[in-house]
């Protein structure tokens, strides 16, 4: 084994309690997962890692656009609402559908200064309740976003620019971001309930 800079990253499993701090984004399905829940898994981690490659072209799109309105706006003095607007999108779907994937690897802001001080024990309950109340706030938050994705399919809404794409966009990619999410939530807390009964710890890493 050569010394060098480089450092290989350990996977991180779907599920795991909280994420390490040298831990990599490689997806893995948790030994924890419940045996029905395995196939569910293994889709989430293939779509997941395919959403996060859409992810990174859109972040790359929308610092394309919103460069190029910059200049379009500084040189030509030319109308820029459409390309506010597609950058908006574009950010707007690389958050919504990469959601899942961050929640996979448990890289959402937390606050670990509590959880250092509690036991193992407890902190599985405190991670296990957590998820099930994120897992109904999801839950709601993607219902609404198909009842504005109806409404705005139904109504032909659109923006009120001059350029006007229509609403139905934004409120899509909402709504599959948060379907993926309220998924990948649904997996983590079939992990979490395992936990607390102890399987699946000898398979952690």
């Amino acid at each position: 084994m050569s010394a060098g800079p480089h450092l290989e990253l350990p996977p991180v499993p779907v599920g795991l309690a909280a994420a390490p701090a040298e831990a990599g984004v490689r997806q893995h399905v948790d030994a924890a997962t419940p045996r029905w829940l395995l196939p569910l898994a293994r889709a989430l981690v293939v779509v997941n890692r395919a959403v996060m490659m859409l992810g990174m072209v859109a972040l790359l799109a929308a610092a394309l656009i919103l460069s190029s309105s910059v200049v379009t706006r500084y040189f030509l003095h030319a109308s820029t609402d459409w390309q506010d607007e597609a950058s908006v999108f574009c950010l707007v779907g690389a958050t919504f559908l990469c959601s899942a994937f961050v929640q996979a690897i448990r890289g959402h802001v937390g606050i670990e200064a509590v959880s250092s001080l509690l036991s193992a024990r407890f902190n599985r309950v405190r991670v296990a309740v957590v998820d099930v109340l994120c897992l109904a706030f999801c839950v709601f938050f993607a219902w609404k976003s198909c009842t504005l994705l109806h409404e705005a399919w139904a109504e032909g809404q659109t923006t009120s620019s001059s350029w006007a794409p229509p609403l139905w966009i934004p409120y899509l990619l909402m709504s599959l971001g948060m379907m993926l999410l309220s998924l990948q939530l649904v997996v983590q807390v079939g992990v979490s309930v395992n936990r607390l009964r102890g399987v699946g710890d000898e398979g952690a890493r």
